[in-house]
């Protein structure tokens, strides 16, 4: 398949996630007790907690798929909170199937809530009576970004299993295998790039790798084309005509530039600096380090606020050009001769 039919074809949730617990990656911990799970036939409920894109789903997915064989789907309900997270959902849909016949083997099904910490407050109290009420029969899998927003009764009930951000090795790894099975060409450099974007969500490393690999090969400029950002090296040139050079009105020109090529709003542009001075390419003092990071953490509230882009990024470039002038005086001065 060439990069034409990659936008039909790489589809994460059907085609790529993985089917077993031994073929889930980075997350050894939660597998390897899973896997326990599975070996006795019988579990508790359990939370999946952990940022978006770490495998929560599919984990769910494959455990069931563990327990039931290739017929999983027929002894799991699977619902999203974020639609159906109404109490009426919790008495009629969940209860129902909680009292249908089980499968041969296993002493319960699994009703899986993906989004759980979106329930409305009524829903999770009916939700914990029904958790004691079919125990016997039936055990619940809740998924949440944000463990905090389910109630105590439902989280004191449940087997907590905390999710970690990919690894940069494992997403690369599996970019890579996509890329194999696709007949996309690719490079290592704009593989690695998909990743700091992505920060460690596989989920989304993959849409933008459909994206990139329908502009004909993955490559950092292609990544970084089609998610709306600035390259590292323009916004290091940036920081080096601002900071180093002294030059505000080129860096003026350079941040206007970058904001009409890409599109980008304040906000973006904040995050990429924020992320390039804690590079290991930006070789400041750590005090000048903590000076801008201080500064744009300022300027990234004022613009959250509603206050005007320009304006703002135009004032951080202006002090930017000011520690630099204080770090160039402070390099060039010289020492004062020691008294004797």
């Amino acid at each position: 398949m060439g990069a034409q039919s990659v936008l039909a074809e790489l589809l994460w949730a059907e085609k790529y996630r993985p089917r077993s617990l031994q073929e889930m990656v980075n997350q050894e911990d939660v597998v390897r007790r899973l896997q326990v799970f599975v070996k006795e036939k019988n579990m508790p409920h359990l939370l999946f907690a952990g940022p978006p894109g770490t495998g929560k789903t599919t984990a769910a997915h494959a455990l069931a798929h563990d327990l039931y064989g290739e017929d999983y789907r027929m002894y799991m309900l699977e619902l999203n909170a974020s639609d159906e997270r109404g109490i009426d959902v919790i008495r009629t849909k969940v209860k129902e199937f909680a009292r249908s016949k089980l499968p041969v083997g296993v002493p319960f099904k699994i009703v899986l809530l993906d989004e759980a910490d979106n329930m409305t407050a009524d829903a999770q109290q009916a939700l914990r009576r029904l958790m004691e009420m079919y125990v016997d029969v039936t055990r619940f899998i809740l998924i949440a970004n944000y463990p905090s927003k389910i109630i105590e009764p439902i989280q004191s009930r449940c087997a907590v299993f905390r999710f970690t951000t990919l690894k940069k090795e494992d997403v690369v790894s599996r970019l890579k295998w996509i890329c194999s099975r696709e007949k996309v060409s690719c490079d290592d450099k704009g593989l690695e790039a998909i990743f700091d974007v992505s920060g460690g969500d596989m989920r989304r490393a993959i849409n933008i790798l459909q994206a990139a690999a329908a502009l004909g090969e993955v490559n950092t400029s292609n990544v970084y084309k089609v998610v709306g950002l600035a390259t590292p090296t323009e916004i290091r040139a940036l920081l080096k005509t601002a900071l180093f050079e002294g030059d505000f009105t080129k860096a003026r020109d350079i941040l206007r530039k970058l904001m009409i090529t890409y599109g980008l709003s304040g906000v973006d542009v904040v995050k990429q600096l924020h992320r390039e001075i804690f590079s290991s390419e930006f070789t400041v003092p750590e005090e000048v380090r903590v000076e801008i990071a201080d500064y744009l953490g300022e300027i990234q509230f004022r613009l959250v606020e509603g206050a005007d882009d320009e304006i703002q990024l135009s004032a951080l470039l202006a002090k930017l050009v000011l520690l630099g002038r204080n770090l160039r005086q402070t390099t060039t001065q010289p020492s004062k001769p020691s008294k004797r």
